[in-house]
């Protein structure tokens, strides 16, 4: 590895402790993805766990997945459109029913008023197919969805270059059916702190965390603001 490779390394290691310790912010640390196969936006078995153990039958939880990856893979919208409905479904839950002439039951994949009820969990160098394969650094998941992405850059690259990563990967030739389900786009580095947006966001409208903490490194700092 090379010298600039192992700065990186170190940069992403730290991140990912900061995620995942206990005095941290407390995600499972789902490890490394680089060269696990199918790696998705909608990670089906953690979805199905959450569920399950929120009370909803099997018949129920298959039938609101198979709603929310209809609604993410849908081929004749551009992301914006994906986008935005996969939000109306995490926000307002899946309408499915039990069997056919029974009374619609609204499944919720995520649990807004209980945040604490959630699965928050990090996966690094997630590996995904596409036109062109790429790899985020960082991707955050609740309840199996992937509703974050972080790309790091050393301290001596701008985070803009970062910023121009993920631009890039929700390109049509890149990844940009992964960014169907992510609500939060980052790039961050120690000197600058995070830069954030949405999908679709120009890199020049990327905001700044401005909230102040006593934790001195500024990636830290917004990270543990931002994603707590």
């Amino acid at each position: 590895m090379s010298p600039v490779g192992d700065i990186e390394r170190i940069t992403q290691d730290r991140v990912i402790a900061l995620f995942t310790k206990p005095d941290g912010l407390n995600y499972t640390n789902l490890g490394n993805w680089h060269d696990r196969p199918d790696n998705s936006n909608i990670e089906e078995d953690l979805l199905s766990n959450y569920l399950q153990e929120n009370g909803f039958t099997q018949t129920l939880i298959k039938k609101a997945i198979y709603e929310l990856k209809k609604v993410a893979g849908v081929q004749n919208k551009n992301l914006y459109g994906i986008n935005k409905d996969v939000y109306t479904i995490l926000r307002y839950g899946a309408k499915v029913r039990e069997d056919v002439g029974e009374n619609t039951q609204t499944v919720r994949l995520i649990d807004w008023e209980h945040p604490q009820n959630n699965h928050f969990a990090i996966a690094e160098e997630v590996s995904i197919k596409g036109e062109n394969r790429k790899r985020p650094d960082i991707v955050i998941y609740v309840n199996g969805i992937a509703l974050g992405v972080l790309e790091l850059k050393r301290s001596t690259v701008s985070v803009s270059e970062g910023i121009r990563q993920n631009l890039d990967n929700q390109k049509s030739m890149f990844i940009m059916p992964f960014f169907g389900t992510v609500q939060l786009v980052m790039a961050g580095n120690d000197t600058e702190g995070v830069r954030y947006g949405v999908i679709n966001t120009p890199e020049k409208y990327y905001l700044k965390w401005k909230e102040e903490s006593d934790v001195a490194n500024l990636l830290d700092r917004h990270l543990l603001q931002m994603c707590n």
